[in-house]
């Protein structure tokens, strides 16, 4: 299989680097079962869409990935969403997105993510249920990083954790230091809902492994940036889980 080289990124000690990896998921044809589907939610029907990716029979993990503010048009159509999906499934993770409550067709009003944090439990606990035993990942971009990294880290069935784009300009993530779950934060350099210095003062005080990439001259939706996002989920995922390169 062919490789790319991509352009600088920065990672967490502030060293520029040069990844070098696998095809882009934008590159990589992936051949997936597609199921849309209700999830009965605290407030009601929460859309959702599972990939099960039809090339990996055993998966050695599952995924839950919650999008940004509804109230700002975020869906689980996002770009950044759905590119978040499409490289774990090409890594031959099943993936869960779901609409939280008011989005989309999910049933429900928006509740300035309290009961959102419901909303993301259920999915979680639908694809336990899909996969049981099997180790569960949670990722949240923007909005869903607040509150799907909230539940994530203190359901025992998610093990590692994804923040996309953690708007700390706005949001509390005061719960991140009791969390010790191995996380990949990637953000966007100009992100302008979260100031790169105080993401980087968030990520100082946490306990276990924590890995920040920060992708130079992206905004917060990752615009004309999304190859080097997508790089760094893939680079992480397959540094922690080596068998994910040959699922």
């Amino acid at each position: 299989m062919g490789s790319l080289e991509l352009g600088p990124i920065r990672d967490s000690a502030e060293s520029s680097i040069s990844v070098k990896l696998l095809l882009t998921n934008s590159q990589m044809p992936t051949v997936h079962k597609s199921r849309n589907l209700f999830l009965e939610g605290p407030a009601g029907r929460l859309e959702a869409i599972l990939w099960t990716p039809a090339r990996s029979e055993s998966p050695l993990l599952a995924a839950v990935v919650c999008h940004p503010h509804p109230l700002f048009g975020g869906t689980m159509h996002n770009k950044v969403v759905y590119n978040a999906a499409k490289t774990l499934d090409a890594l031959g993770i099943p993936v869960l997105r779901f609409n939280f409550r008011g989005a989309g067709l999910s049933a429900g009003e928006h509740d300035n993510g309290r009961g959102e944090q419901g909303d993301a439990q259920t999915a979680l606990d639908y694809l336990g249920a899909q996969f049981p035993g099997l180790p569960l990942l949670l990722a949240g971009f923007s909005f869903g990083s607040a509150v799907g990294l909230r539940v994530g880290c203190r359901d025992a069935r998610v093990r590692e954790l994804i923040g996309i784009g953690i708007p700390v300009n706005s949001s509390d993530f005061s719960f991140l230091p009791e969390c010790p779950k191995p996380k990949l934060f990637v953000h966007g350099a100009d992100d302008q809902f979260g100031a790169r210095k105080k993401v980087e003062e968030v990520i100082a005080q946490l306990q276990g492994e924590n890995h920040l990439v920060v992708v130079e001259d992206a905004d917060h939706f990752f615009a004309g940036h999304l190859d080097e996002f997508n790089a760094a989920i893939t680079v992480w995922l397959t540094e922690r889980h080596p068998a994910l390169l040959s699922s």
